[in-house]
């Protein structure tokens, strides 16, 4: 027995209230920019800052603050306390080691600290990282580069799934990525060559009317930029989990967006070029032919990262916390973002070129 969350068509003007969705969005993006901004950036974990992370789980509730007062005599330079769930008992502690400490004289000295500060309350390793400064940065440097290599590969998919424009695609991207790294030759950083090489893939995609690539980047840089934002509202370190947690939002968003797209295609290549309907309503008929799909999809995708969010544990607690809040922001960005965004790039004429070899129009050789 089938599960219907819709009986029936729907018909809601998704497309209608577009500027309503692009100013939502633009207020999301603005306020993510402002918060990290005033945060001073972003905060790095161990993984890409360098340090020490130790996760304990105590047998007694305990406060942060005994915690902190339990390390004192130990010269831990930069040490936070984070404590995770309700029942106080598991925290995660970060600090930069002294020089020459190792993972095993850390060890030790922690749980010495613990026992003299907390008699009879048994304290537990559960987890103890050590990551150098110079392996942090590279670390984020290659994050930031996936990043972008991921989107820069989704163009070149994009526009030859739905444009048949492989050979432009490909090229276009086989010159970004060698101006990547002939940039990186001349010691610039990598941040502000990932931000030049985006706002780059942008322009060509436009230039070179790349349109429904066009218009999954913009939504794929609207839900990474929005949900790091709100990451950065909640005081969330950015390490090698998140960094997962984002390229895992980029696949699901993108296949979001897919599913829409390939929608619109179906219904182009249906209709006669002698009367095109406006792109508009094409585009909002096709929203609302995978709208159940779509929320059915988040749905199901949201149980799974609330589970691990509330029964997962500290060690993917971030991930989980970050997939959730990906999976509101991507939602919205399909319907509201990237599907109606291709109004902007040309007419219901203008993508009608858009055919593949197993469709034709209604009334030629009898197929569909």
């Amino acid at each position: 027995m089938s599960i219907h969350l819709f009986h029936g068509d729907t018909h809601f003007d998704f497309v209608g209230k577009r500027r309503l969705g692009y100013l939502v969005s633009a207020i999301l993006m603005l306020l993510s920019l402002v918060a990290v901004l005033l945060n001073g950036g972003l905060r790095y974990g161990v993984d890409f800052a360098g340090g020490a992370a130790v996760q304990l789980q105590f047998a007694s509730p305990v406060d942060d603050e005994a915690i902190k007062n339990a390390f004192s005599g130990m010269n831990l330079p930069g040490l936070a306390v984070q404590r995770y769930g309700e029942d106080g008992r598991d925290y995660l502690v970060r600090f930069s080691p002294p020089s020459g400490m190792t993972g095993e004289s850390i060890r030790e000295g922690v749980l010495s600290a613990l026992q003299s500060a907390f008699a009879g309350n048994t304290a537990v390793i559960q987890r103890l990282e050590m990551v150098g400064p110079k392996v942090g940065a590279d670390l984020r440097n290659a994050a930031l580069e996936a990043l972008y290599y991921a989107i820069l590969l989704i163009t070149v998919y994009i526009s030859g799934r739905f444009e048949h424009r492989w050979m432009i695609a490909a090229i276009m991207a086989a010159a970004l990525g060698g101006a990547m790294y002939v940039t990186g030759l001349s010691g610039l950083g990598m941040a502000p060559r990932v931000c030049a090489a985006l706002l780059l893939t942008l322009v060509l995609c436009w230039k070179l009317r790349l349109n429904f690539a066009l218009g999954a980047i913009v939504g794929l840089l609207h839900d990474v930029l929005v949900t790091v934002g709100l990451l950065t509202l909640l005081g969330k370190e950015f390490d090698l989990n998140i960094i997962a947690a984002l390229l895992t939002l980029v696949g699901y968003s993108l296949n979001d967006t897919i599913i829409v797209y390939d929608r619109i295609r179906e219904n182009l290549v249906r209709q006669s070029t002698k009367t095109p309907p406006a792109l508009g309503a094409l585009i909002n008929q096709s929203v609302n032919q995978t709208l159940g799909r779509t929320i059915m999809t988040s749905f199901t995708t949201l149980l799974a990262t609330v589970s691990l969010l509330v029964l997962g544990g500290g060690a993917i607690h971030d991930f989980a916390l970050t997939m959730t809040i990906g999976v509101f922001v991507g939602t919205f960005s399909t319907i509201f973002v990237s599907a109606p965004i291709l109004l902007a790039f040309g007419d219901t004429e203008r993508y009608l070129m858009v055919r593949t070899e197993s469709y034709e129009r209604p009334g030629e050789h009898g197929v569909v």
